[in-house]
């Protein structure tokens, strides 16, 4: 016996502007694993109005079968709604999302209409015998915690971004079903508009080089040295919650626990202390540069390179010697 029973595990991937988000294409990759190991189909759920180009990614992920909901609305109750409706359809063992700001949404009201549980911010799946094992960090990301959800059924998780890499793209195909979900427009909430305040379009969780200022940057002045050398390297804003509680930048801005969860190729952190809240939402990052004044500074326990020294003398120099190796390149 295994932990799906021969049923099919299912992810919902959340897009944006049409396209799956990064760490959508992580949850597939891991996902993937999964079923092949059970031999079983993994089967993707998208919904939104212009699906072919999410459906054709998604086939080539790793997914087996695709389903496709035409929805235009991006409300979370209509969007659980359709979830649950698919998940009680198809019966799948395990579903599966990413740990977004609006995935944590939507797991909690799909698996209270489901009736099951969910394990949030998951980093680490394992089999263990006939039963699926999830980690997720507690204590703010100071310890690990193993979960197994005892009940029968549907299982949920939602998984945090960075914990998975993402495959490769395959020209292989998939299965497109499409679904019709009659959902009750008798809603709590309504969205009459989405303003987006200064700083919003700033996606961190795809960049893939991220300049994160700390309080140690002094004051907003001195944040402007964050901002030219994000220009320089090709990368976009950060700051730790400090900095974007004193309106240095917008607080969809802010990196960490309570902030965004970012997974670059590059992390470069000034006058960052690296207080764990802000380290659990940064680990995922494949190459970590810290520059601190305070030689026993937290975040140099996680740098690949750290550099010991004031932020507004280095900045500077960094800056400069970049622009030159630009120049000869």
């Amino acid at each position: 016996m295994s932990f799906t029973n021969g049923k099919d595990i299912m992810v919902f991937v959340e897009t944006n502007e049409n396209e799956p988000v990064k760490v959508a294409l992580e949850v597939i990759s891991e996902a993937s694993k999964l079923a092949k190991g059970e031999n079983v189909n993994l089967v993707g759920l998208v919904i939104g109005e212009d699906t072919e180009k999410t459906a054709e990614i998604y086939a080539k992920a790793g997914v087996n079968k695709v389903i496709v909901v035409k929805e235009e609305s991006k409300d979370v109750e209509i969007l659980a709604n359709i979830i649950s409706e698919i998940a009680k359809k198809y019966d799948p063992s395990l579903l599966l999302m990413g740990a977004t700001l609006i995935g944590k949404d939507l797991a909690a009201v799909v698996a209270k209409k489901c009736e099951t549980a969910c394990v949030t911010d998951v980093n680490a799946i394992s089999i263990d015998g006939d039963e699926i094992l999830f980690t997720a960090p507690v204590y703010g990301g100071t310890l690990l915690n193993d979960v197994v959800i005892k009940a029968e059924g549907l299982k949920m998780a939602t998984i945090r971004p960075g914990s998975f890499k993402k495959d490769e793209l395959s020209e292989e195909t998939a299965e497109v079903i499409e679904e019709t979900v009659n959902v009750s427009k008798d809603l709590k909430t309504v969205i009459k508009d989405i303003i987006k305040e200064a700083g919003e379009s700033v996606n961190l969780e795809e960049a893939e080089i991220v300049v994160v200022g700390g309080r140690g940057m002094g004051n907003k002045e001195n944040f402007e040295l964050i901002h030219e050398l994000a220009k320089v390297v090709g990368g976009v804003v950060g700051g730790t919650r400090p900095v974007t509680e004193d309106g240095w930048i917008s607080r969809s801005q802010q990196v960490g626990q309570s902030g965004k969860i970012v997974t670059p190729k590059l992390y470069i952190g000034a006058g960052v202390s690296g207080a764990i809240q802000h380290l659990s939402g940064i680990t995922g990052s494949d190459y970590i540069v810290a520059i601190n004044k305070d030689e026993d500074a937290q975040i140099f326990d996680v740098a690949d390179v750290g550099i010991v020294g004031d932020a507004m003398k280095v900045l500077p120099l960094m800056i400069e010697e970049i622009k030159k190796i630009k120049e000869q390149n």
